[in-house]
C-alpha cells in the first residue's frame, strides 16, 4: 500500500508548472497480444459471433484500428509501439507463424516493437521474415546476436524517431531467461537487462536524444528494476507479465503510470483487451514533466472497422474448419487465468494434467506435471470447439513419458515454486500427486515441505530414492521454463507423443459434460 501510494504521489508531483514550449507526446501502446486478431471472450479465449454482436466480447484488431485512429486525432504528437509476444496463442499464428501479425501490425501503423520471448518460438528464421515484413523497427538491446546470421546486422538494439520536431529513442528488451522460454537457438546470448539500457540511453544521450522510452518484454517487477538502476529512462512500455496498471479498474497491479522515480512505467494487460495511452510532456531539457493517463477497454462500444473484419475473415477460411468443429461440452467455466494457474491449483490445470495421465496411465506412468505457462486460457461453459481447446494448448507440445526420481520430483516442484513472486509460468500443475509448499521459506531453499504420490493404498509420502514414471510436455521435458532436472539422454525418455490439444480435447470427449473441479492437490502451509 504504501508503494503505491508513493508512486501515485509521484505521478502527482510531475504534473506542476507547464510552460508554453512544453513539448507533449502520447504514446500509445499494445503487449502480449498473442495472435488475438478476433474478438475475445471474457476468459481470454474467442468469441462467438452473436456473442460479439451482442456486445459481450473485447479486444480484436478491427476494434484496434479504431481505438488508434481516434486517439490519434486527439492528439498533435502520437506514437504506436508494443511490448512484445505478437506470435502464438491462436490457430492464426499455428497456420501463418509471423505473416498476420505483420500485415496487421501494419495496418494498424506502429512505430516500434521489442522481441518477446514468444517471438523466438520458431526459431530465429521465423523472427528475420516478421522482420522483413513489417514496416517499423523490431528491437532488443540484451542480447548478442553477432553470431546468429539470421539477425546480426539486422535486429537493432535501439532506434531513433521523429516525432513533432523532436526525437525519440526507443530501446528494446526481452527476458533474460528467454533460453528456457522459447527456442532462440545456440546462437544467442541474453544479458542483463539494466546494464543493456544504461548502455543504450548513454549512446543515445551522447547522440543528443533526450528523451528515451523503453520497449520492455521482461515483466512489471523486472521494468521497476530497470527504472531504479538506471538513469535517463522516461517511459517504460511493458509486457510480459500481462499487467494491468490502470486508475480506474479495482484488479489493477498498480497506478498507470506506475512512477519509479522519474521513470513513468506503464502496461496494458494483454491480448489486445486495452489499448495503453500514455499523455507525457517534457521541458526543453527533455525532463518528463508529466505523465498521465490510463488504458482504454476495447469491449463492445469500440466500433470494427469493416474493412479490417473483412480481411481476417478471409484470412481464417483455411482455419475454420478445424476449430468450428465442436469437440465436447463443459458442465460449468473451466478458469485457466494466468493470475490463477501461475500461482496455485486451477481447474485448467486440473483439466490437463489429468488429461496427459490418463493417456498414459496404461504404460505405468504415475505423475503428471504441467507448466503453468502452457496454458494460455480458460473456457467458458457449454459447446467446446477445437478452436478453444487450441486457444488453451497452442504451443503443440507433444506428450513426453520418462523415469525419474522422487528426489527430482522434489526438485522440480522446488523448481515450480521458486518464481511465484514474479507469477511466472513455471507453476507446476499436477495429477496423481499432491505438494505443500511454504511461501515464507526463499525460492530453492525448501520451499516445497510435502509430496505424496497416488498408490493402491491411497496417497503416501514420495520416496527420494524411488524410480517414479511421470509424463509432462515435450518443452519442459527438455528443460524448458527451468525444468533441467528433466533434460538428458538417461530418463529412458519418449518426447513424441501424441499433441497435448488432441490428447485434452478427447479426454473432454471422454467426459462430457465435462465438470471443472478443484481437489486441494495444491496447497500451502
Amino acid at each position: 500500500m504504501l508503494t503505491r501510494l508513493l508512486a501515485s504521489a509521484a505521478a502527482l508531483g510531475l504534473t506542476a508548472g507547464m510552460a508554453a514550449a512544453d513539448y507533449q507526446l502520447t504514446i500509445l501502446h499494445t503487449n502480449d497480444f498473442h495472435a488475438r486478431f478476433e474478438p475475445i471472450s471474457k476468459y481470454d479465449s474467442g468469441c462467438e459471433p452473436e456473442d460479439n454482436a451482442e456486445g459481450k466480447c473485447f479486444g480484436g484488431t478491427a476494434r484496434l484500428v479504431t481505438a488508434i485512429a481516434d486517439a490519434r486525432a486527439r492528439s498533435d504528437n502520437a506514437i504506436l509501439v508494443d511490448g512484445g509476444d505478437q506470435f502464438q496463442g491462436t490457430l492464426f499464428y499455428t497456420y501463418y507463424k509471423g505473416k498476420v501479425a505483420a500485415e496487421m501490425m501494419n495496418r494498424l501503423g506502429y512505430d516500434a516493437m521489442t522481441v518477446g520471448n514468444h517471438e523466438f518460438d520458431d526459431g530465429p528464421e521465423v523472427l528475420r521474415g516478421f522482420m522483413d515484413a513489417v514496416d517499423f523497427p523490431v528491437l532488443m538491446s540484451n542480447a548478442d546476436v553477432s553470431a546468429e546470421a539470421q539477425l546480426a546486422g539486422t535486429l537493432r538494439k535501439s532506434t531513433v524517431i521523429e516525432r513533432g520536431g523532436e526525437k525519440l529513442g526507443l530501446i528494446g528488451l526481452t527476458p533474460e531467461d528467454t533460453d528456457d522460454l522459447a527456442a532462440p537457438g545456440p546462437n544467442i546470448t541474453f544479458s542483463d537487462p539494466v546494464a543493456a539500457v544504461q548502455a543504450e540511453v548513454d549512446r543515445l544521450t551522447a547522440d543528443g536524444v533526450n528523451k528515451i522510452i523503453v520497449l520492455s518484454h521482461s515483466g512489471f517487477h523486472v521494468d521497476q528494476r530497470v527504472a531504479a538502476e538506471t538513469t535517463g529512462v522516461d517511459v517504460i512500455v511493458g509486457g510480459h507479465s500481462n499487467t494491468l496498471l490502470s486508475n480506474t479498474y479495482d484488479d489493477a497491479a498498480g497506478p498507470y503510470p506506475t512512477m519509479v522515480g522519474d521513470t513513468a512505467i506503464v502496461q496494458a494487460y494483454a491480448y489486445g483487451k486495452f489499448l495503453g495511452e500514455l499523455n507525457v510532456t517534457f521541458d526543453d531539457d527533455g525532463k518528463l514533466t508529466q505523465a498521465t493517463g490510463d488504458p482504454i477497454i476495447m469491449d463492445g462500444s469500440v466500433v470494427q472497422d469493416d474493412a479490417t473484419v473483412a480481411r481476417i475473415a478471409e484470412l481464417a477460411v483455411p482455419l475454420d474448419e478445424i476449430r468450428n468443429k465442436v469437440v465436447a461440452e463443459t458442465a460449468a467455466p473451466v478458469e485457466g487465468g494466468r493470475d490463477i494457474c501461475r500461482l496455485q491449483e486451477c481447474a485448467m490445470g486440473n483439466l490437463v494434467a489429468d488429461a496427459m495421465l490418463a493417456r498414459v496411465a496404461d504404460q505405468g506412468v504415475q505423475i503428471a506435471i504441467v507448466n503453468s505457462g502452457g496454458l494460455r486460457a480458460g473456457i467458458d461453459a457449454g459447446e467446446v470447439t477445437m478452436g478453444e481447446v487450441l486457444t488453451v494448448l497452442p504451443f503443440q507440445n507433444t506428450l513426453s513419458t520418462f523415469r525419474i526420481s522422487g528426489q527430482t520430483v522434489i526438485d522440480a516442484l522446488e523448481n515450480g515454486v521458486s518464481q511465484v513472486e514474479e507469477v511466472k509460468g513455471r507453476f507446476p500443475q499436477v495429477a496423481g500427486l499432491t505438494f505443500v509448499w511454504d511461501p515464507s521459506v526463499a525460492a530453492n531453499e525448501g520451499r516445497i515441505v510435502e509430496v505424496m504420490v497416488a498408490s493402491e493404498d491411497g496417497f503416501v509420502p514420495i520416496d527420494p530414492a524411488a524410480s517414479y514414471l511421470a509424463v509432462t510436455n515435450n518443452y519442459v521435458r527438455n528443460g524448458g521454463d527451468g525444468y533441467r532436472m528433466f533434460a538428458g539422454d538417461d530418463k529412458d525418455a519418449y518426447d513424441y507423443g501424441p499433441d497435448l490439444a488432441d490428447v485434452t480435447a478427447e479426454y473432454l470427449i471422454e467426459n462430457a459434460p465435462y465438470q471443472p473441479y478443484l481437489d486441494g492437490r495444491i496447497s500451502q502451509k
